[in-house]
């Protein structure tokens, strides 16, 4: 049983994961108006992307630590110390979890303009590009992402 209390909020964590796509915009971006230019792949390099660190972990973690020590059969004050030791090592646990969990891997573009400038995009693999593709470069509110 309690494998599966372990188990759910880990899901849940994943599925909480938001995207770092090109092909994914956050609901504040639709119906605004972006930049867009054309430049040429120059090269392009695997990087990995860090998990999120939101709390969510941490604190489901914590939930789950802290009940099972409470849950142990160490008498009053043995469950009340358990309980905190618990917590602390769930949301210790947690935390890493989540930031486990969303990790992903990306690509950074490195791209130049027709003007000579020079420009490099992290972004996720959804799309993959070579040296010398011809992109769409897309910039405003506050993000800027790459697109064949």
């Amino acid at each position: 049983m309690f494998k599966i209390k372990v188990v759910i909020p880990l899901l849940l964590l994943v599925g909480c994961a938001s995207s770092l796509d090109g092909d994914s915009y956050r609901r504040d971006q639709v119906h605004q108006a972006a930049n867009v230019q054309m430049a040429t792949v120059v090269s392009v390099r695997e990087v990995s992307i860090e998990g999120t660190r939101s709390g969510i972990g941490a604190s489901a973690g914590a939930i789950i630590g802290g009940v099972a020590g409470a849950n142990s059969q160490h008498g009053r004050t043995g469950n009340a110390v358990l309980s905190v030791l618990g917590a602390v090592a769930g949301g210790a646990l947690g935390a890493g979890a989540e930031q486990a969990a969303t990790r992903s891997t990306g690509q950074e573009i490195t791209l130049k303009y027709d003007d000579g400038r020079m420009v490099a995009v992290v972004q996720g693999n959804d799309e993959r590009f070579q040296p010398g593709d011809q992109v769409r470069v897309l910039s405003g509110n506050g993000g800027i992402r790459v697109s064949h």
